[in-house]
């Protein structure tokens, strides 16, 4: 496994994150502890979770199971780097949602109990609140980690310019502030390439890049149109409306004598400014696969010709659309 500093942080994260948001809803308990342990197995030290997964409000099924997995020792919350998030909805009240103080702690302390750990490493605002000021945000966090409850603060689905105030903000305060972000970032989502990634390097924030594949269209959904996501109604329109840059794709793809889903890992991996992608996996089988993304080295030639198929912005801005 290779590993890499979280960002300006001495913090070091494998190159690839476990995203659990399948667990419960799509993957049985018993399944996402075998994933869990062959992850650890394979070196891979980063699990991403959050309050809200599981999907049944206020019961952080998710957490629980990371947990329950947790509980059994053998060095297993040791050696995990664990990242949650909160903003989402936890019950029916007013503050049982978005950034305020009250929320934070509270959330902080139901994710804790959940995860049966003292501490959370990577504490995520899972969405920018613009109706919280960042001197009540940044007040809450700073307890937290008085407290030895968190460690780190990053956040998820920020603007650049919310970066840019985050941060400015935190050092005001003389707090380390965020020390990652997690994008939407894949082949066909690059937009961040404007300006979330130049504030993300200004600021020494890690990109960890969710969807990497695109909810399963950019890991062959051609030849696997059935199969999991791809099968929802939502995910076969955008098939067909991406269709032409599709067939290039995976034809690319078998010309490299690779899967498209390595091939859209290790394009992210190519990027310097990426600490690690979110995977997500159902299987084991596909936690394994993912793994050899890790010795795809892409040369100039090839991503070149991703750009050709999949064009990003043009750049960062403002140079991507001004003189």
């Amino acid at each position: 496994m290779q590993y890499k500093h979280l960002g300006r942080t001495g913090l070091k994260v494998s190159r690839l994150c476990l995203g659990t948001m399948n667990f419960g809803p799509l993957t049985a308990e018993a399944d996402s502890f075998r994933i869990m342990d062959r992850a650890l197995e394979d070196g891979i030290n980063f699990f991403d979770t959050a309050n809200v997964y599981g999907w049944k409000t206020g019961e952080g099924v998710t957490e629980q199971i990371v947990g329950r997995w947790f509980a059994q020792g053998g060095g297993r919350r040791e050696k995990v780097v664990i990242a949650t998030k909160v903003f989402g909805n936890m019950g029916d009240w007013p503050n049982q949602e978005r950034l305020s103080a009250l929320n934070i702690r509270q959330a902080c302390e139901g994710s804790l109990r959940r995860l049966q750990t003292d501490h959370i490493d990577l504490y995520q605002m899972h969405h920018i609140d613009r109706e919280t000021p960042w001197e009540e945000i940044w007040q809450a966090m700073e307890v937290l980690v008085q407290q030895g409850k968190v460690i780190y603060v990053g956040s998820s689905n920020f603007a650049a310019w919310d970066i840019a105030q985050a941060n400015s903000m935190a050092k005001a305060r003389n707090f380390l502030g965020l020390v990652s972000e997690q994008s939407l970032y894949n082949l066909s989502a690059r937009m961040i390439e404007l300006e979330v990634i130049p504030a993300c390097r200004a600021f020494g924030l890690g990109i960890i890049p969710w969807s990497p594949l695109a909810g399963g269209m950019l890991g062959g959904a051609l030849q696997k149109a059935k199969e999991g996501r791809r099968a929802e109604e939502r995910r076969q329109k955008d098939i067909e409306k991406c269709r032409p840059q599709l067939e290039a794709w995976e034809k690319f793809c078998g010309e490299l004598g690779e899967q498209p889903a390595d091939i859209a890992l290790a394009w992210l991996l190519a990027n310097p400014n990426v600490t690690g992608p979110i995977i997500g996996p159902r299987t084991i089988d596909q936690l394994t696969g993912a793994l050899h993304a890790l010795e795809i080295k892409l040369d100039e030639g090839a991503m070149k010709k991703l750009d050709e198929i999949w064009p990003g912005p043009g750049g960062e801005a403002p140079k991507a659309y001004a003189w």
